[in-house]
């Protein structure tokens, strides 16, 4: 079967991207292509020593070793960690194709069998499977459902513990072998670090056998020019206890008026209205101000569709106003990339040559 132009172009550009055929040290194990969510994918060279320290830590945090479900591409670094974990547990995973039906996922979950037995999703999986009683039921019968891949809306794990499901978010990158910050506390050997602190924020450092060797295709600034730490391009606040908050990606914020605004802290804030089933904020370009905060949400059937001045008024009573949307749109989903990754370049894309449709303020 010939290969679509617009796959073979993409698979051409990814080859490139991770010199392909080029020597290669050694000790390295894998190199995972990053998800090109906010430019070119990079590949990031993992050893087998980051590997095993990752899932080791993994099974040490969730309470010993088990069954894993793949349920996410084995190229991506999360699914590839459950082809890891399963090998250091001496056990085959059961997979799933990542695009399921909830009657495969009880399947699924039945085949695991007995014992400790675990999975890996992203949110919108979760959100899938918790749409049908009997899959959310077959991931309650789980030792713990990891959740990466990004921020976790609003409210879908309050959701996912009412029908008892054991959801374990967790935090990390390609560059860290996967999550290594589970709920906020970094696995055993794992170090966090906030720089470029302002306030009680700061740019997230993660340091450790956990992280890459670099990039096979090196960039600049090298976020791994410190040994053993990465740079990551997120902002995030650590409690008195040691408890990571991440409020944003840097590349995200929104300079609006001499004022920076993190888009996942105005999306907490919508998300919590009542007719918003999903949202997404981003900034477009303005004369007057730079750039203009920006909201497309998704809207929950059979609610009147709220006015821009409503959702600002929201906002407003948890945020500065400065960080509320001047312009609206009312969308039927939101562009996702990869595993379920929210695609805000699409929207700004989508938006950024404003026509007059949508809601301005």
């Amino acid at each position: 079967m010939p290969v679509p132009a617009a796959d073979a172009r993409q698979r051409r550009l990814l080859e490139v991207t991770l010199r392909t055929g080029e020597p290669i040290d050694e000790d390295i194990a894998v190199v995972v292509s990053t998800s090109g969510t906010t430019g070119n994918p990079k590949g990031a060279m993992l050893s087998a020593t980051a590997l095993t320290a990752s899932a080791d830590a993994t099974h040490r945090r969730l309470g010993g070793t088990g069954r894993w479900l793949l349920a996410l591409p084995a190229y991506h670094v999360a699914g590839l960690q459950v082809l890891v974990r399963s090998v250091l547990a001496g056990s085959a995973p059961v997979a799933l194709d990542a695009r399921f039906e909830p009657a495969d996922l009880v399947a699924a979950v039945h085949a695991l069998g007995p014992g400790r037995r675990y999975t890996s999703l992203v949110s919108n999986q979760l959100d899938k499977a918790l749409a049908d009683p009997a899959a959310a039921a077959a991931l309650a019968e789980l030792d713990a459902v990891l959740i990466g891949g990004g921020p976790m809306p609003t409210g879908l794990r309050e959701r996912a513990s009412a029908k008892g499901i054991p959801v374990v978010r967790t935090y990390g990158m390609s560059e860290t072998s996967g999550g290594c910050v589970y709920d906020g506390v970094p696995l055993d050997g794992v170090a966090i670090r906030l720089d470029e602190v302002a306030g009680p924020t700061g740019r997230v450092t993660l340091g450790g056998a956990v992280v890459a060797s670099g990039y096979r295709n090196p960039v600049q600034p090298d976020p791994f020019a410190e040994p053993g730490w990465f740079r990551t391009d997120d902002f995030g606040t650590l409690d008195d206890s040691g408890v990571l908050s991440i409020l944003g990606r840097a590349d995200d914020a929104v300079s609006t008026g001499g004022l920076t605004v993190l888009p996942q802290l105005v999306e907490n804030a919508l998300a919590d209205h009542p007719a918003v089933a999903d949202c997404a904020v981003f900034g477009l370009p303005d004369d007057r101000l730079g750039q203009r905060v920006a909201a497309a949400i998704v809207l929950v059937a059979g609610l009147r569709e709220p006015t821009l001045a409503e959702l600002r008024d929201h906002i407003g009573t948890t945020l500065d106003l400065t960080a509320a949307p001047r312009e609206l749109h009312i969308v039927d989903e939101l562009p996702r990339r990869g595993i379920g990754k929210l695609d805000r370049r699409a929207l700004i894309q989508r938006f950024g040559g404003h026509d007059g449709a949508g809601e301005r303020n």
